[in-house]
């Protein structure tokens, strides 16, 4: 086999190979973390929920997916729609409510779902209080990393807030000021089964890890078709195969 470089081929192969190479073990990578993400999901699910005020002081890494139990009620009137939330192509929002716990009277942002929204704006959506005592149970959700937003966007001074996504310090701070009191540091997703839950369809990932192989698999089906074109545009190998001439 002979080697006679095509400039045009070499050039391309060598600017896109690496790119498309890259991207195949980006994809792999974000495959190990989503399947991590499910199986710590999985472990955490089948333990027993265990009271919040005891997790105060806990670490986000140990609290991540943690079942938890909540006693205590929440605040009327009080609480966040997080917007833009599309549930089976509708328009929506999510709520977080606030929740005075009975044992330390601090507060915790539960998140009980989510209900059906004027796609205008112009009308709040009409959300089902729970009065009095209540318990309710779900896992504690740590974010992993801060939310990308176009712009920085204030909270109005009344209640519900709108909100574009969570961000605990605004949201705490928000809280702290309006009621003096301590925030928990991470929201609690409800259980689809307690009292208090609206239409609960808890989503841990948005790209499953056979997703992301399957587009690794992409990537580097195309980096090996421009890998054989390469050789057959810049080697005589082509000729050998089919004992005729290449086509320049």
């Amino acid at each position: 086999m002979q080697l006679d470089l095509d400039w045009r081929t070499s050039i391309v192969s060598v600017l896109l190979l690496p790119i498309l190479i890259g991207l195949g073990l980006w994809q792999l990578q974000r495959a190990d973390e989503k399947a991590d993400i499910n199986t710590q999901w999985e472990l955490r699910r089948s333990q027993a929920p265990v009271p919040l005020a005891s997790l105060e002081r806990s670490n986000a890494q140990l609290l991540q997916y943690l079942p938890v139990q909540l006693s205590g009620q929440f605040l009327s009137a009080k609480y966040f729609l997080l917007d833009n939330r599309i549930h089976r192509g509708q328009f929506g929002n999510e709520v977080l409510a606030v929740f005075k716990l009975s044992a330390s009277g601090k507060v915790v942002l539960v998140n009980r779902g989510w209900i059906a929204a004027d796609p205008s704006r112009r009308q709040e959506p009409t959300i089902l209080e729970v009065d009095g005592p209540t318990k309710i149970t779900g896992y504690v959700y740590v974010s992993p990393g801060q939310p990308y937003l176009l712009a920085d966007t204030a909270l109005n001074s009344g209640w519900p807030k709108r909100i574009q996504a969570i961000e605990m310090d605004k949201l705490g701070a928000a809280v702290e000021q309006d009621l003096g009191v301590e925030v928990f540091p991470h929201p609690v997703r409800i259980d689809p089964d307690s009292a208090a839950a609206l239409t609960v369809d808890w989503q841990l990932v948005n790209v499953s890890p056979e997703k992301h192989t399957g587009y690794a698999v992409q990537w580097f089906t195309m980096a090996a078709a421009l890998f054989i074109l390469f050789i057959l545009r810049s080697t005589n190998l082509w000729q050998v195969l089919t004992g005729g001439s290449r086509t320049q």
